[in-house]
């Protein structure tokens, strides 16, 4: 006959723990329908955080720019220095063959001087030394070795000056590649911040910043500012010819700049060459801390670490390349997003 037994009654510890996970759950779920959700950012703060992103490409630019110009300088430093070491050696070899010659004229007459013999099987360095020493030599002979010596030791000197060259263009390449990077990251980043905004955000901030370059691409008034030299006043209007034309980052012109380009290539119009960075452009001439001593044409100089240049407009106002997504324009210092830190008059 089977047993009947009642079930098993589940301990009092376990309902508690039961109990407890339920009342987790519950409160986890509830919590989770009554969250609100995250909140997508307004037209406004994209464009503000966008305008951030862009100000470091522009930072990381300059950076980008100066390691470009290391780069070339290097490479026409290495050029030239291995122009002299072919010729070098060229001499040293035309040296080597004369004395050679003179040998081989001396052993068809079989005459031929122990110290050639020993100068054809010996380092000349070694063999002037101990030859001269030993009065073996001709002065003639000794002249020639003395050459010899000469550029062989300067032919040491150059392919050692440009294995360090070499050295310092591979590292600058390596700096350049991190600097393109990082220019190239803060645009992805910015695109992707415009590119969350809905098409209707879009067209308003579009139409936005086409007004702001409108507006600031029109003859303005520069006051009575007269211009800090002929080729100051010659710098600013080639830089006028450009109001309107895009900002692109590590341009130079004719169609588009970055900031330092447009003031290097205004420049460059002029017929004045100046450093390709805004940092160089900044120690080339006698600086004007003071706004109001500013003229026509000066380089103005924003930002702690310089990384923003301009030309003075006359009336507190500049003509610059601002950033990425902008044109040539001009604006008022009061409105460049950094302090102004000194001008240059060039």
């Amino acid at each position: 006959m089977a047993s009947h037994r009642r079930p098993k009654q589940p301990s009092r510890a376990r309902v508690t723990v039961l109990t407890t996970a339920a009342a987790a759950a519950v409160a986890l779920s509830s919590q989770a329908a009554n969250a609100a959700p995250s909140e997508k950012p307004s037209k406004d703060e994209v464009k503000t955080k966008v305008d951030k992103l862009y100000e470091e490409a522009e930072q990381a630019t300059e950076k980008l720019n100066g390691a470009t110009e290391k780069q070339e300088k290097l490479q026409k430093e290495i050029s030239a220095i291995q122009d002299n070491v072919a010729r070098g050696q060229e001499e040293l070899n035309a040296l080597r063959d004369s004395m050679g010659l003179a040998a081989a004229a001396q052993y068809r007459t079989g005459t031929i001087d122990p110290s050639l013999q020993l100068f054809l099987s010996a380092d000349p360095d070694d063999y002037l030394d101990k030859a001269s020493a030993a009065d073996q030599l001709s002065a003639q002979q000794v002249e020639a070795l003395k050459k010899i010596q000469v550029k062989q030791r300067e032919l040491a000197q150059d392919r050692a000056e440009a294995s360090d060259k070499l050295k310092d263009l591979a590292s600058t390449r390596t700096e350049l590649g991190k600097k393109k990077k990082e220019v190239q990251g803060k645009l992805a980043e910015a695109q992707k911040l415009l590119n969350s905004l809905t098409a209707k955000e879009k067209a308003a901030l579009a139409a936005e910043q086409d007004r702001a370059n409108r507006s600031s691409s029109a003859r303005v008034d520069l006051g009575n500012s007269t211009p800090a030299s002929g080729r100051a006043a010659a710098a600013f209007s080639a830089a006028q010819s450009k109001l309107g034309t895009p900002y692109v980052y590590g341009a130079t012109g004719p169609s588009s700049f970055d900031c330092s380009g447009l003031t290097s290539w205004a420049y460059a119009q002029a017929g004045v060459g100046i450093p390709r960075t805004s940092e160089s452009q900044s120690t080339i001439g006698t600086k004007i801390y003071s706004s109001s001593q500013l003229q026509v044409g000066d380089l103005v100089f924003f930002f702690g670490d310089l990384h923003h240049v301009g030309l003075y407009a006359g009336n507190g106002q500049i003509i610059h390349a601002p950033r990425s997504g902008t044109v040539v324009r001009y604006e008022s210092m009061n409105t460049i997003g950094g302090p102004f830190m000194f001008g240059v008059r060039v």
